[in-house]
């Protein structure tokens, strides 16, 4: 078994994890405001439309953030707020689809969760205010060219983050780490963006990295097993289909004792022994101030895209202990999160 032991090499000489409550991530109150129609402004019924490109618990935590939110600023489902949430269920399609429906329907304000997703409503309409929620590389999805206010109909919030906390959590918990398994979806901007930082960082480090495609939900156990032998740990970002079928990626690192690590949290409640990751309600939350301002009357674009600041390690003993790993009790104090 290894034992991770965190050295002054790790996260937190880097500045890098938030110091959180452990039911922080989940049950945080979204910030207080006078919610009452008078103080917002918000005297009559204003239509948001809601879309992703699947469904599961990052996406699902970012939207409840943005209702949260915009409940605390006045605006409440089934009072003052008409909300149509639709998800593409991992189809592209389906999000085209979806995105040409709400530019049809004209609603005050669409929020787009999911890089295929925004990209479907950004080709839909140039005219109808869009909050991005979520995106890891907006840039490179070509939502916005920089991270000033964009003076588009487009603004919204990023999850990007770079590769150097991943390598150093990896290289805690395997000193001898060399190769590194990417589970991936080829035809996901955000999860190319990511690869092509992953690869940067880690030929820096002398690490290599295998790639290994999973274009669909059902070819990512496939994928996940082509690794056997090959890697000395599993890796996985934000991909929606990997994220969506990550009982596939358990599966798989049970069956070679490889530790699996992600890029977000939710996934140590699903399979990963550890993560370094933003927390996906907050990120929902600031998509909902920003939604809260548009209806107001503030123009999208002139509201600069944001990204994370901070960042949380979580920790799932029983998955590590599976994947043949184990935590000192310096790190279970360090976590933001530990799961029994």
């Amino acid at each position: 078994m290894n034992t991770l032991r965190f050295t002054a090499i790790g996260l937190m000489a880097a500045g890098l994890l938030a110091a959180c409550q452990p039911d922080a991530a989940q049950k945080q109150p979204a910030p207080a405001a006078s919610a009452v129609s008078a103080a917002t402004g918000a005297t009559e019924t204003k239509r948001i439309a809601i879309t992703a490109i699947v469904d599961h618990p990052s996406l699902n935590a970012i939207r409840q953030g943005v209702l949260d939110q915009l409940k605390a600023e006045g605006f409440e489902e089934g009072k003052n707020l008409q909300v149509d949430f639709q998800s593409a269920q991992g189809n592209p399609s389906t999000a085209t689809q979806i995105a040409k429906k709400f530019a049809g329907d004209n609603p005050d304000v669409i929020v787009a969760i999911t890089t295929p997703s925004a990209q479907a409503v950004a080709a839909a309409t140039k005219t109808i205010p869009v909050v991005f929620a979520g995106i890891t590389d907006p840039i490179g999805a070509k939502l916005i060219q920089n991270w000033q206010p964009s003076g588009t109909n487009i603004t919204g919030t990023s999850n990007h983050r770079s590769m150097e906390p991943d390598l150093a959590l990896m290289r805690e918990l395997l000193p001898n780490l060399k190769n590194i398994g990417y589970v991936y979806s080829p035809g996901e901007a955000n999860s190319v963006s990511m690869l092509n930082d992953l690869r940067e960082q880690a030929r820096k480090q002398g690490l290599n990295v295998v790639e290994a495609p999973a274009p669909t939900t059902a070819q990512v156990l496939t994928a996940a097993r082509s690794l056997k032998g090959k890697a000395d740990v599993l890796f996985t970002v934000q991909d929606n289909n990997v994220v969506a079928a990550y009982d596939s990626m358990h599966k798989a690192a049970m069956e070679m004792k490889i530790p699996l690590i992600a890029s977000d949290t939710k996934s140590v409640e699903r399979g990963a022994a550890a993560a370094i990751g933003v927390n996906d309600y907050k990120i929902g939350l600031e998509s909902g101030k920003m939604a809260a301002q548009i209806l107001r009357g503030t123009a999208a674009g002139s509201i600069a895209p944001t990204k994370p600041t901070e960042f949380e390690l979580h920790l799932n003993a029983k998955f590590a202990a599976e994947q043949g790993l184990s935590f000192s009790d310096a790190i279970r104090k360090r976590a933001t999160r530990v799961i029994e």
